[in-house]
């Protein structure tokens, strides 16, 4: 299982209602079997015509309002942190694993090699490259999140 791909399962699901797998939270921001059944899927490179969410016969993420749903989820968990420019408060917010090991297999999966890991600058472009990767997969992020 991608980190990415879990990224964009707690973006959809959180967006369409449906009730997110909250029990990684509660074992420490692993993925749980469901998780990995459900965003099998959606790990998958994109083509282009697909997107991850399309492969498997859901809806198109781009009918996600990515920073609608980040902002509610991030109202419901007391703000959120600062999830627009940090990858390790995104990841929290997500619920996913925000450690050092985990943002540099992020890193790894989507090519991103600025500063040494760990550092500001690898985590704000980190944070970028996420947002940018999640406008080229079809869902609504505002300019300024990914520029």
């Amino acid at each position: 299982m991608s980190i990415f791909g879990s990224i964009l399962n707690r973006i959809f699901h959180h967006s369409t209602g449906t009730p997110a797998q909250a029990s990684a939270s509660s074992e420490g921001g692993r993925q749980t079997a469901t998780d990995t059944a459900a965003t099998a899927s959606q790990a998958q490179p994109a083509t282009a015509n697909t997107s991850p969410l399309t492969a498997g016969g859901s809806e198109k993420l781009q009918s996600v309002d990515v920073e609608a749903v980040l902002t509610r989820l991030a109202s419901t968990k007391g703000g959120g942190g600062n999830w627009r420019t940090s990858i390790v408060d995104l990841l929290k917010l997500l619920d996913l694993d925000s450690s050092l090991s985990a943002r540099k297999e992020l890193a790894n999966e989507l090519n991103v090699h600025a500063g040494a890991d760990g550092s500001a600058e690898q985590n704000i472009a980190l944070q970028k490259a996420v947002m940018a990767k999640i406008a080229e997969n079809g869902g609504k992020v505002p300019e300024s999140l990914h520029h």
